[in-house]
């Protein structure tokens, strides 16, 4: 029910606020190697224990902090993932500080390489999501490998991963 309903309210619904995407983008890593539905269910203890998904209060976490979440049984207790997420916070300040928009970075290179695929739905990465995750990594991200980003590129519109079958498929064109 809850995989469902996100699918059809959430997945795949272009998201064009910075703040946003990058929830999305942590609640993406987390991800990896588990199922999405492990992550819906979780999803609010992350907001809890991520400050709101607040990159300026994640940027200050200390290792205090990353023990503190270790123990925390509501979220994914991955030390290596929680602690991209604080990585991951200081390299999205420094694009904030430098001036350079999270959102308009994202869709700017996932426009620049459109996916180029009859069923995007069936892939696993593209070479959009390549050269988004180098990209990333080249402002100091880590965790986003190009798996992980073309399913945060799928998650948050930047790719139709919707079946052409599918209801919404057309509403996320």
């Amino acid at each position: 029910m809850l995989l469902r309903d996100y699918h059809d309210a959430e997945w795949g619904k272009p998201i064009k606020n910075a703040r946003s995407l990058w929830e999305m983008l942590v609640l993406e890593s987390f991800q990896a190697g588990l199922s999405w539905n492990t992550v819906l269910q979780k999803r609010e203890n992350f907001r809890k224990a991520f400050a709101g998904f607040d990159p300026e209060k994640i940027a200050q976490f200390t290792e205090h902090d990353v023990q503190r979440l270790m123990q925390d049984a509501g979220i994914i207790r991955s030390r290596r993932k929680i602690e991209a997420t604080v990585k991951n916070a200081h390299a999205y300040l420094q694009m904030q500080a430098e001036e350079e928009d999270f959102a308009d970075f994202a869709w700017g290179v996932a426009q620049q390489n459109p996916v180029k695929a009859e069923h995007p739905h069936a892939l696993a990465q593209t070479l959009a999501s390549e050269v988004l995750s180098k990209e990333l990594k080249k402002r100091g991200f880590c965790f986003v490998g190009p798996v992980i980003v073309y399913a945060w590129m799928q998650a948050a519109g930047m790719v139709n991963g919707h079946e052409p079958n599918c209801f919404r498929y057309h509403a996320c064109d």
